[in-house]
């Protein structure tokens, strides 16, 4: 069994105490979680301020700060968003996002499961970076080969912008994939034995499926845009399923997951 944690951080608005306080105490609530989570995902938009904008530097700062606080036997994972690349990413900024944070794109392996994090700006708009675009568009047909000839146990995607927020065929939007690049690369996720997609932006919990494909889509650490509180998705993995649980900070922080996913945690 293995689980892992999810938030979307954008640290957004006036209030960025506020904002690093709740980054905070999410961190925290993740170092006290037993068994400890394979890993810790950021779905994008590290921080609000986007390149070029002042305070950027020091917003880095102060998230580069408290990440620093994370459990070591907790790795991290980032993905970037829109914020943290552009709304058109263009290869310095992509550049930045690499020397800041690491690879925009890649892939890992933990427990017989194929993680794949991709950037999904390029999908939204690569008019700044096209050989980027199509860098990310071979290397992640590569890794979809993979996944369908190994025939691993899961595979799951992490990427900022959602394909769709609740179903393939919705209207094009700020916040989901328009509806060409959406079925085009839910099709190839599907064929390749995709189990989900994992995002955020929305700023508020979504999702849908598509085939048998589940596409999730989580809410903020920072700001919310909805009704739901400032919290992160704890996702578990057995040999048949992918189970996930979006908790509030407060919650997770007092009470810890459900009873019903820490039995799931503890099996052999």
């Amino acid at each position: 069994m293995k689980a892992w944690s999810i938030g979307d951080c954008d640290n957004s608005g006036d209030e960025w105490g506020q904002e690093v306080r709740l980054t905070e105490q999410a961190v925290q609530a993740v170092n006290k979680l037993n068994p400890k989570p394979r890993f810790f995902v950021l779905c994008g938009d590290l921080i609000h301020a986007m390149p070029g904008m002042p305070w950027r530097k020091e917003q880095t700062a102060d998230l580069q700060r408290v990440l620093r606080d994370v459990d070591s036997e907790i790795p991290l994972v980032l993905v970037s968003g829109n914020h943290d690349v552009g709304n058109v990413p263009t290869p310095e900024t992509v550049a930045e996002f690499q020397q800041t944070w690491g690879d925009d794109y890649f892939s890992f392996w933990v427990g017989g499961v194929l993680f794949l994090v991709l950037n999904s700006q390029f999908l939204y708009n690569c008019s700044g970076c096209p050989a980027l675009k199509q860098a990310q568009d071979a290397w992640l047909d590569q890794q979809l080969r993979l996944a369908e000839q190994h025939r691993c146990r899961h595979a799951v995607v992490f990427q900022h912008i959602p394909l769709f927020l609740q179903s393939i065929d919705e209207d094009d939007n700020y916040f989901n994939l328009t509806r060409a690049i959406r079925r085009e690369l839910a099709d190839k996720f599907a064929r390749a034995g995709v189990k989900a997609v994992f995002s955020g932006h929305y700023h508020r919990n979504a999702g849908g499926t598509y085939q048998n494909l589940e596409m999730v889509v989580s809410s903020a650490i920072g700001c919310q845009l909805g009704e739901d509180p400032h919290g992160l998705r704890v996702v578990v993995v057995t040999a048949e399923k992918i189970i996930h649980r979006y908790y509030g900070i407060d919650e997770l922080s007092e009470k810890g997951i459900g009873d019903d996913l820490m039995d799931l945690m503890k099996k052999k």
